[in-house]
């Protein structure tokens, strides 16, 4: 049993972080496991910021404070912040002219890629594999204007734009998809509205940068923000939802 649980963990920790697993084995050759377990993975964590560069690969601030920001610590300490030098680039770039059309602005990175190993996929998400993908949070408002850095969920994603009718999705309701609904949080965010000038101009900022590949969003937000562009897709209906955040691909 014990073996069980401790290969639970590995896995767990391995589709989490991808070098949590390993610092775990490595760990549970100590008595004080946990202890180890967190000395050595804030090393290792640490360390891979300095030694990406050479295999091609940057880590996103948590700390900036600037136009361009990683959107919770979460994705800093599991190692999902990570991006080609090229991806760098096109969000410092975007997220600057974003600020510069809207002073104050924030854009925010969600999931990204893992440090090593282009093929190793950054679950759920199984095209983050390669340091090219990234996702963006939307923009939001309330009744007061924009709300700098603000998102509807603790992380970014699971908080829907309700689409005008169920038909409006072109999507049928079946088992076998990854389009969960999670109805019953839908409650608990809050009562934010889409912020479309910033979410708007961003898709197309990112869809005319001639290093973007493809942008992932749902047809209903294409049509209420008035976007078009041959970049600018739908992911399909087998995939997760598009309208919590933006899928962007070099």
């Amino acid at each position: 049993m014990r073996f069980l649980v401790y290969a639970l963990i590995f896995v767990v920790l391995t589709l989490l972080t991808q070098l949590g697993g390993l610092v775990w084995l490595f760990a549970l050759l100590f008595r004080r496991r946990i202890f180890m377990f967190l000395l050595t993975y804030s090393t290792l964590t640490l360390a891979a910021q300095w030694a990406t560069p050479i295999t091609g690969r940057v880590a996103l601030s948590c700390h900036n404070d600037g136009s361009l920001q990683v959107q919770s610590w979460f994705y800093c300490i599991t190692n999902r912040n990570y991006v080609t030098l090229e991806l760098a680039a096109v969000l410092e770039e975007a997220a600057a002219e974003l600020e510069k059309a809207y002073p104050g602005t924030k854009t925010l990175v969600l999931d990204a890629n893992f440090p090593f190993l282009t093929g190793f996929p950054l679950l759920p998400h199984l095209s983050h594999d390669d340091g090219e993908k990234v996702d963006l949070a939307l923009f939001y408002r309330d009744a007061s204007g924009y709300l700098a850095g603000a998102t509807r969920s603790p992380v970014g994603y699971f908080a829907f734009e309700k689409p005008l009718s169920e038909r409006s999705t072109g999507c049928p309701q079946v088992w076998l998809a990854l389009r969960w609904d999670f109805a019953v949080l839908q409650r608990v965010w809050p009562d934010y509205q889409l912020e479309p000038a910033r979410t708007s101009l961003m898709l197309r900022t990112l869809a005319q940068d001639v290093r973007v590949g493809k942008l992932f969003v749902e047809p209903h937000l294409q049509r209420t923000l008035a976007v078009a562009h041959q970049k600018i897709r739908f992911q399909g209906c087998r995939a997760a939802r598009h309208d919590d955040h933006i899928h962007l691909q070099l």
